[in-house]
């Protein structure tokens, strides 16, 4: 069998001609390294004409930004796998095809997205694409609804919250979302210019109470197979096309938790928009990013609730009424796990290119805080923002 070894360039060759499917392996001869994360190597392998054909990514047995002094479990890339395979059984058109995995390598052989874009980066030029957040509202509705006790039979629900469980990676979740930015902590990363704004943070205990049920929920509520990560780095869009990726963080959590972190990465590009656009110009893309958020959530909750009406296996949770009761509470979830991850992304160690690329550095700090009283705000009142309508008028309030 064989041992856990970091690849080269041409161990990805090697490894993509054997496992790769192409009828003639022999035309991929070269790979180029291009993971820009913090956990993994991603090499795109290239035909004799220069094409990328397929992705080979491998697991790193640290996190990259920090060394070996912060050691991962290479089976998370067992969990990532599993999650994109599981997912793309229920949601082929928006999730990434994995060809093939190695769990002793930590090796997975991957569709290649070449003519797909970061969203992230995307939205940052301003280039919009007009079906991205419908289409995420049904991979979200698609994924969460089929691994849930909504559909799966509680026998076979146990079996997979178990096969999924990802304490290691969770961990990660619950210090970075939870902890770090809530205490003096040496993974906190901030301009100094905002040491009032983070040190309130840490004195507010109204604050920290609502954190405290949030980890707590994110602890105890296995609701269904979560992507976990599902930022907009963590996804690629092309014309008519949208492709979930990166699921290393996938496990059973909270519904909420996978809707509050897509909801809040489209509000951190609300926020930075004005230091990449200038604040007059941002205003109308920052109206396209409220409707995205006001997009998202309403086909969700609409593609949720029809899969309900149609495919619920249990008695009880087919009781009419109860679905729509059950995405209220979802709704609630996510506004709270919103604010979280505006939080830990302005303070915490993983920030994102739509404040940190800011080339003023007044701006970026003005769009740090902003950052941060939004979803300070988030999370305080969550439970008094009844829906997506409410929470674009808060949006705007706190502007």
């Amino acid at each position: 069998m064989s041992q856990y070894h970091t690849f080269t360039a041409q161990d990805a060759v090697a490894y993509a001609q054997q496992f790769g499917g192409l009828a003639d392996p022999t035309e991929l001869v070269d790979a180029q390294e291009v993971g820009d994360g913090n956990l993994n190597l991603v090499f795109k392998i290239f035909d004799r004409q220069g094409v990328s054909r397929i992705i080979v990514k491998q697991a790193l047995p640290y996190v990259r930004c920090v060394g070996e002094s912060w050691p991962l479990t290479l089976d998370r890339a067992r969990l990532e796998a599993q999650t994109l395979v599981e997912h793309y059984q229920h949601c082929p058109q928006h999730t990434v095809h994995i060809h093939h995995f190695d769990p002793e390598l930590a090796v997975m052989v991957m569709e290649d997205l070449s003519d797909h874009k970061i969203w992230r980066g995307e939205l940052i030029n301003n280039t919009y694409y007009p079906q991205a957040a419908t289409q995420l509202g049904e991979y979200l509705a698609q994924t969460l609804f089929h691994t849930s006790d909504f559909y799966l039979h509680p026998h076979s629900k146990k079996a997979r919250v178990a096969q999924f469980i990802n304490p290691e990676m969770c961990e990660i979740t619950e210090d970075l979302f939870f902890n770090d930015p809530y205490q003096i902590h040496e993974r906190n990363n901030y301009p100094g210019a905002l040491e009032a704004d983070v040190a309130a943070l840490r004195e507010d205990a109204q604050l920290k109470l609502a954190v405290a049920s949030l980890k707590h929920r994110f602890f105890s509520q296995a609701e269904a197979l979560l992507h976990g990560d599902i930022h907009s780095g963590s996804i690629f869009v092309a014309e008519g096309s949208l492709k979930a990726i990166d699921a290393e963080f996938g496990y059973f959590g909270p519904i909420g938790f996978d809707i509050g972190t897509a909801i809040g990465n489209l509000l951190l590009n609300y926020c930075g928009l004005p230091g990449h656009l200038g604040i007059r110009d941002a205003a109308a893309a920052r109206e396209q990013r409220l409707s995205d958020i006001q997009t998202l959530w309403t086909t969700f909750s609409t593609r949720f609730l029809a899969l309900a009406a149609e495919k619920t296996r249990d008695a009880a949770l087919a009781q009419p009424g109860y679905a729509g009761a059950f995405l209220q509470k979802v709704w609630v979830d996510a506004i709270g796990f919103c604010g979280t991850e505006l939080i830990r992304r302005t303070v915490g160690l993983s920030h994102v290119a739509d404040i940190d690329t800011i080339a003023d550095e007044d701006m970026r700090h003005a769009c740090l805080r902003h950052a941060i009283s939004l979803g300070k705000a988030l999370i305080v009142i969550a439970g008094r923002i009844n829906n997506v309508n409410e929470l674009i008028a808060r949006v705007r309030q706190y502007s």
